[in-house]
């Protein structure tokens, strides 16, 4: 595989996100414990891919179309991508994307094919690398794009809440050198972190279930990188942090029921 500019300014872009997430932590909570900071890194991170990146993916699937005229080609790999996200239906002279059922067009618009595919700027770029491994990124995959809904304007407002909840308790001093002691803060990460795993699920499975017609594992950017490493990150960091709260939440709940029995022996 050829590893061109747009593949290492998207790879450098993620990194760009950690970077921030972790400068952001240093300055925010500079005397936090080792576990708080890590989840507030996380957090953060996630919030910033959330808002930033699908964010700009959302953008692509409302804001940027081709009329469902002939493609003029450009690049030579973009005009297969943009080829394989279209298809002729018998009979039709205008093209039809492939994510849609028969007879349904995205808002409605039958003139019109919308994704990152057919845009020009910075972030349809990055779209187009990625879809790459995987096409439905390069059009409109109407599961994908229900999916980024919730990702965007419920998650990534949720993990910016956490990150703020995380602050506040380390401005307040409620800290703890072991880490989070709250649980209403377990609560919401709890939440976020089940919201996580669905969403990646739901991504991938109804690929699994029909023999994964639109990705390509043909090579070791594809595969490990852009398809395993990049979304197993939000398989094992919320399994970290389900893990994390399962045992803060059980420690709370068996501290209250030894203070209890030691009230009983007391009365």
């Amino acid at each position: 595989m050829k590893i061109d500019t747009t593949t290492v300014l998207s790879l450098l872009s993620t990194v760009a996100l950690l970077l921030t997430a972790y400068i952001t932590s240093l300055r925010l909570l500079p005397r936090a414990a080792r576990k708080t900071r890590l989840l507030y890194i996380w957090h953060l991170f996630d919030a910033l891919t959330h808002f930033i990146f699908e964010g700009s993916f959302l953008w692509n699937c409302f804001c940027v179309y081709s009329t469902t005229s002939p493609i003029a080609p450009t690049s030579s790999l973009l005009s297969t991508l943009r080829s394989a996200l279209t298809f002729v239906v018998p009979g039709d002279p205008a093209a039809k994307s492939p994510f849609l059922p028969p007879d349904v067009y995205f808002l409605g618009r039958q003139d019109r094919l919308y994704g990152a595919a057919y845009g020009t700027g910075p972030f349809s770029r990055l779209w187009q690398e990625y879809a790459r491994a995987d096409r439905r990124w390069g059009g409109v995959d109407l599961t994908v794009v229900s999916l980024e809904l919730l990702t965007v304007c419920v998650a990534g407002p949720m993990a910016l809440m956490i990150c703020e909840m995380l602050r506040r308790r380390e401005v307040r001093g409620e800290g703890s050198t072991r880490g989070v002691r709250s649980g209403k803060v377990w609560f919401w990460m709890v939440m976020l972190a089940t919201g996580e795993l669905y969403g990646g699920f739901m991504t991938f499975a109804p690929e699994w279930l029909s023999g994964s017609p639109n990705l390509d594992t043909s090579n070791f950017m594809y595969t490990w990188v852009y398809l395993f490493f990049f979304n197993t990150l939000w398989v094992w960091f919320p399994l970290w942090v389900l893990y994390e709260a399962y045992r803060n939440i059980n420690g709370a709940f068996a501290q209250t029921s030894s203070l209890a029995r030691q009230h009983e022996k007391l009365t």
